[in-house]
């Protein structure tokens, strides 16, 4: 193990207590379980909404393939995020600052502080939306409203690290029911769902006059699953566990249920991304999809008796209002505790945790308070930035992904829990693949705000 100059987040590190050695699977488990919430509200966030929903409503079920790729490779960097922060008890940001240097760290910090901003900023827009959908909120007071969600962040820390975790967890299962809700009410095509996850090559071919290609959408799937932080605050949050640090087999053992959480975790968010196509090609499919790509006409047309016919049309909007503030709430939460993880692992540099969250909101919202100063309340103008949040993401992604992928790879690092030839192969595979998608996505999102 290396040593490190100071804990990663040591408010919560090492402070959850795990059963014993002779507890059972089960218990082990529930010990364990908590930080892959976290990690998996990165994968639901208000910017994934649209692009699922309007991928169901131009190409059907055509997409969730797509969905089920890019879940798996998120699954695989999570797990090596997790072993990276048992074994070597550093976070992704403190191991690469400890291999590049003060000036290159100082760099690679920049870049992911701007990264959470971009993701700060969808949430913004999410909570602003939904509050004026549910409560009639003009969207500038929406805004500064969500400067305010810092003091509910101070009372969950007051509370311990496990009631934050808890509370991400309801909001998480809120979001599923809901949508599970609504899929079940839509009355999809099972049949035509089940073929929906068997990939084909419809999906770099079918395009439809005027709207974005299969393609287009797909990689802006892949490309805002895997957002940089994430990897980040999982290589951070296992550490909270009071697992054994000096013996092989207490790190086998943290590393097994860290990584049984992880993926039960994503295979919740997998699953709400496969409703939110699912909805969308359920009752969008084969209508004029042209006004489906913002939150609030997708809010309008879930009222619209002509698109949703019989269905509790007023419920579903609003339990879809309901469930894109939640999303927005929860992402907010691990915005900051990975600011605080980049900040202190880059840079060495410690803030107290109500000012990290003041600065991360505060420079998140001046965007959006400029668009909506210049436009006024248009939620056309002010979503329109989630396209250049989820851009910025894509680029920023190497960044962490490939350190990741080294440092897991070495077996001077990792010691015999160094990654195994397979994994590497995958993960080898996955990034580049990840890569060279992401540069296409930039591309094609280029040229198309070019020819606007």
């Amino acid at each position: 193990m290396l040593n490190t100059p100071q804990l990663s987040l040591a408010e919560i590190n090492n402070t959850v207590p795990v059963a014993g050695a002779k507890s059972g699977f089960l218990r082990k488990l529930f010990a364990f379980s908590g930080p892959g919430a976290l990690v998996a509200v990165g994968y639901m966030d208000p910017g994934n909404w649209i692009t699922s929903i309007q991928g169901g409503a131009l190409y059907s079920y055509l997409l969730l393939s797509v969905i089920l790729l890019s879940s798996l490779i998120a699954m695989l960097l999570q797990a090596m995020c997790a072993k990276l922060g048992i074994v070597t008890g550093q976070d992704l940001a403190q191991a690469t600052r400890a291999r590049v240097g003060p000036k290159l760290a100082a760099l690679l910090w920049i870049t992911t502080e701007l990264a959470i901003m971009a993701t700060e900023i969808a949430e913004v827009i999410g909570s602003a939306v939904a509050l004026n959908l549910l409560f009639g909120i003009p969207l500038m007071a929406g805004v500064l409203l969500t400067v305010l969600d810092v003091f509910l962040l101070l009372v969950l820390m007051k509370l311990g690290f496990r009631k934050i975790e808890a509370f991400v967890f309801v909001l998480i299962l809120t979001i599923f029911l809901i949508f599970a809700y609504e899929v079940m009410l839509s009355d999809p095509d099972m049949s035509a769902v089940l073929r929906g996850f068997i990939p084909s090559e419809k999906i770099f071919t079918a395009t439809l006059a005027g709207q974005d290609s299969a393609l287009l959408i797909g990689l802006g799937i892949v490309g805002a699953t895997v957002m940089p932080h994430n990897l980040y605050l999982h290589s951070s949050i296992v550490q909270s566990r009071q697992y054994d640090r000096r013996s092989e087999a207490g790190l086998r053992e943290a590393i097994r249920f860290a990584t049984i959480d992880s993926n039960i975790q994503l295979g919740f968010s997998f699953i709400i991304n496969c409703l939110l196509l699912v909805l969308g090609a359920a009752l969008f499919f084969g209508n004029d999809p042209s006004d489906l790509g913002r939150f609030t006409q997708l809010y309008d047309a879930l009222q619209n008796p002509g698109i949703v016919g019989g269905i509790a049309s007023a419920t579903l909007s609003t339990l879809f209002a309901v469930a894109l503030l939640a999303s927005g709430q929860n992402a907010t939460i691990t915005g900051t505790l990975t600011g605080q993880i980049v900040m202190e692992g880059f840079i060495h540099l410690r803030l107290p945790m109500w000012l990290r969250r003041v600065i991360t909101r505060g420079l998140a919202v001046i965007p959006v308070i400029i668009c909506i100063y210049l436009w006024g309340d248009r939620e056309d103008v002010v979503e329109s930035l989630l396209i250049y949040t989820q851009v910025f993401l894509s680029i920023a992604l190497p960044f962490s992904m490939i350190p990741l992928l080294l440092m897991t790879s070495s077996k001077k690092i990792m010691g015999v829990f160094v990654n195994s030839q397979l994994t590497i192969i995958l993960g080898t595979v996955s990034t580049v693949a990840l890569v060279i998608l992401n540069l296409q996505l930039i591309r094609e999102v280029a040229g198309m705000l070019f020819r606007a």
